[in-house]
């Protein structure tokens, strides 16, 4: 097992930990340009809410540029290359050259142009249409509790739920078989790293064979030829001092620069956001040291107290809806701050447009389901 693959096994092989977490890394990318999308759409909307709304998309053309400069420069993707990880062509018969960390990268182990493709496609489409299907998936009410559905939900869901029609039934079938299909999926890919645990396969993702690729360690050598190539690459040639030919370096120098920093300042971005998701979250410890124990307490806010045209509330029956009478059931809260069953706060909006109590306006987006 790969556990004690320093002593006598292979020393290139990544260890599964070391697989998982740079997965992890990854998928920690979108989410957190995402959060920082949003926030700086509340500052300007007008440029920035399309791209939110699409955020998929733009985060899928973003990481093909990335995903690929590091496929062709360093053999790996983005986050695998943070790792120190390498993506080799499979060789067809393992040698000692091929194994050993001491030799050199041997030619016919550089990714080709085919290894590259098929890797991007594995790396942003298949992460693109998976993300893509669980939000249609959950635009169809998958996910959603079935107590709301119930209890009158949506009408849009409702009426897709009686839909005979061709794309109905296709709609229906979509939101049965979707939650099989992803169960089915992660078990594949649990499967696979079980056997890759085990050392019964080179591959910890099954579809890197259909690739042709496997996934190493960085050995002395790689760094020693990265070593050579930004040497290479930062000799200054007398012949071209000039002004015109600084800039000229610098503006076809600085794409491939900003891409190299990405290594840097990805992980770290990604650290800075969630340490601010932290820091300003309800539950955080950092919060409290912004109140001062000694400063006064804000009151909670006064009860809005009922409208004579109201219904009446009996103060007694705690737990009780003031509509039906009956223990609350899907406890959902109005505007107001008064509490009533969803399908009763629901329906009573929708008729009457107010809050039964209050008589305050109130409309159906604006109810919250509250926790108990």
């Amino acid at each position: 097992m790969e556990f004690f693959n320093g002593v006598g096994g292979d020393p290139l092989k990544p260890s599964l930990f070391e697989l998982v977490a740079q997965e992890q890394l990854r998928d920690l990318l979108q989410p957190a340009l995402k959060y920082v999308l949003a926030v700086f759409a509340q500052r300007y909307p007008r440029y920035l809410i399309r791209i939110v709304n699409r955020h998929e998309e733009f985060y899928a053309f973003i990481m093909f540029f990335v995903e690929r400069h590091y496929l062709r420069k360093h053999d790996a993707s983005f986050s695998e290359n943070f790792y120190g990880l390498k993506r080799r062509r499979k060789p067809w018969i393992a040698t000692e050259r091929a194994t050993t960390a001491v030799g050199g990268i041997p030619a016919g182990e550089k990714l080709r142009s085919r290894e590259i493709w098929r890797s991007l496609f594995l790396l942003i489409a298949v992460p693109y249409l998976r993300a893509k299907g669980q939000d249609y998936y959950e635009s169809l009410g998958g996910g959603i509790d079935s107590d709301i559905l119930e209890d009158g939900g949506s009408e849009r869901h409702i009426r897709q739920l009686t839909d005979e029609s061709i794309a109905g039934v296709l709609r229906r079938t979509f939101k049965t078989l979707y939650p099989w299909f992803n169960i089915g999926f992660e078990a594949w890919l649990l499967a696979h790293n079980v056997a890759y645990l085990f050392d019964r396969t080179p591959f910890y993702r099954p579809w890197l064979a259909w690739i042709g690729v496997d996934l190493r360690r960085l050995n002395m050598d790689d760094f020693v030829s990265l070593l050579a190539q930004q040497t290479k690459q930062n000799v200054i040639s007398p012949t071209k001092s000039g002004f015109l030919a600084v800039v000229r370096r610098l503006l076809l120098r600085s794409p491939r620069l900003l891409l190299d920093s990405l290594r840097l300042l990805l992980p770290t971005a990604i650290f800075f956001i969630k340490f601010l998701e932290w820091w300003y979250s309800p539950g955080s410890p950092a919060q409290s040291l912004s109140i001062s124990p000694l400063g006064p307490t804000i009151p909670p806010p006064q009860i809005l107290p009922p409208h004579p045209a109201g219904i009446t509330i009996d103060s007694t029956k705690y737990g009780y809806c003031p509509l039906c009478k009956e223990p609350i059931h899907n406890a959902t809260a109005l505007p107001s701050g008064y509490v009533f069953c969803y399908r009763c706060a629901h329906d009573h909006v929708e008729q009457h447009g107010n809050c039964p109590i209050t008589l305050l306006p109130a409309k159906a987006w604006q109810l919250r389901k509250v926790l108990v």
